[in-house]
């Protein structure tokens, strides 16, 4: 499968990008956000997302990430987004500069979840890989762009036809930096079926 940068479209543009046939940079604009309610009872729907449109059922979607992060929540990686209250996303948060949240959200029905686990604050650089198998999605990481390591398994209630997916990088608080995307690849499906026990009747 080819990917055509043309092909992406923007949701809600940031001030200050540039894109290249091999390269995407985005410089991120301070208190831009996605979250939906859950904890914090606060709702930030307004994170620049560049995306691509599909309808197959199986596929891959990979990318590279580089940034220079340096303020609390300061963030980039993978998307999903389908509308305010629908959409997953994978990236490195900044905390301090001792360790930052390698993590995945996941919002279904304008509910988000967060699952992370901490990192050296020293890591400015990750792959992300987020494959589809219908309305069942994976989402790996990856250091070195060659052995992926399984971040979550997730339902998408509402991702089941056609879906948009792509890159992010937004600053919830006071704070800007540039996340540069680069190698981004579309796929076969790289999340293969189960082997194990079969569905239920």
């Amino acid at each position: 499968m080819n990917i055509n940068i043309n092909d992406f479209k923007w949701t809600r543009e940031p001030a200050d990008f540039s894109i290249c046939e091999d390269k995407i940079e985005i410089i991120t604009k301070p208190f831009t956000d996605l979250w939906q309610r859950t904890y914090y009872h606060f709702r930030n729907d307004n994170a620049p997302v560049f995306q691509m449109e599909s309808d197959e059922k199986f596929f891959s979607f990979t990318v590279k990430t580089e940034f220079d992060s340096k303020h609390r929540f300061d963030q980039c990686g993978i998307v999903m987004y389908l509308d305010s209250e629908n959409w997953l996303k994978a990236s490195i948060e900044y905390e301090n500069e001792s360790f930052q949240h390698l993590g995945s959200v996941v919002t279904n029905m304008g509910y988000s979840d967060w699952a992370t686990t901490e990192i050296d604050a020293n890591v400015k650089s990750m792959w992300y890989r987020l494959s589809r198998r219908e309305d069942d999605y994976c989402i790996e990481c990856s250091e070195d762009g060659k052995t992926f390591k399984q971040m979550r398994v997730c339902h998408i209630w509402q991702g089941g036809g056609t879906v948009r997916f792509g890159i992010y990088a937004c600053s919830p608080e006071d704070s800007s930096f540039k996340a540069t995307f680069t190698d981004i690849e579309l796929t076969e499906c790289k999340w293969l079926a189960h082997n194990g026990q079969q569905p239920d009747m």
